[in-house]
C-alpha cells in the first residue's frame, strides 16, 4: 500500500467512525485529513483533497474548532487561514469525551432529575415502577458522568495505571 492509499484509507475509516462519537462523516474525514497532515492546510487544500464545497469545509472546520480538535493557523505573508488538528491522541480523546458528555450525558441527567419528580398515585405499582426505573437510570448516568469527569481530569497515564492496578489484584 502506498502512502497516498494509506492516507485515503485512514480518512475513509475515520470518517466512518465519526458517527460513533457524535459527528458527521465529512467532519470526521476533515479531522482525519488535518490529523495526518504534516503541515497546516488551507480551505482550498481541504476542498481539493476531500472533494467538498467551501461551505462544507467552513461549517465543519468551525465545528471542529468549537470542539477544540482543530486550530486556525496564520502563515506570515499569506492572508489565507490554515488549519491544523490537535496531534496529541490523549488530548483528542479527552476533548471528544468532554464534548459528548456535554451533548449527551448532561442533558439526560437533567431530564431524569425532572422525571423523578413525577406526580401520581404514589401507591400504584405503575408509579413506583416508573420512579424506580428513573432513579436507577439517573444513578447510573451520574456514576458514568463522574467517571468521565475523572478521566477528563486524569493525565495520559490513567489507563496504564488502571490496567497495572488490575493486574496486581
Amino acid at each position: 500500500m502506498t502512502l497516498d492509499e494509506a492516507k485515503k484509507k485512514f480518512i475513509q475509516t475515520w470518517g466512518g467512525l465519526g458517527a460513533q462519537w457524535g459527528i458527521n462523516k465529512t467532519m470526521a474525514q476533515l479531522h482525519a485529513l488535518l490529523f495526518i497532515s504534516a503541515q497546516p492546510l488551507s480551505t482550498e487544500d481541504i476542498m481539493e483533497t476531500l472533494q467538498i464545497s467551501r461551505g462544507n469545509v467552513n461549517m465543519n472546520v468551525r465545528e471542529l474548532i468549537d470542539w477544540g480538535l482543530v486550530y486556525r493557523v496564520n502563515k506570515t505573508g499569506d492572508r489565507k487561514d490554515y488549519y491544523q488538528a490537535e496531534k496529541d491522541v490523549w488530548k483528542i480523546a479527552k476533548l471528544i469525551v468532554r464534548e459528548r458528555k456535554k451533548r449527551e450525558l448532561e442533558p439526560i441527567i437533567e431530564v431524569l432529575t425532572e422525571l423523578k419528580k413525577v406526580e401520581g398515585d404514589k401507591k400504584s405499582e405503575e408509579y413506583q415502577s416508573f420512579v424506580e426505573s428513573m432513579t436507577q437510570l439517573k444513578n447510573f448516568s451520574e456514576t458514568v458522568n463522574n467517571s468521565v469527569d475523572k478521566m477528563i481530569k486524569a493525565d495520559e497515564n490513567w489507563l496504564g495505571n488502571l490496567f497495572l492496578s488490575m493486574l496486581k489484584k
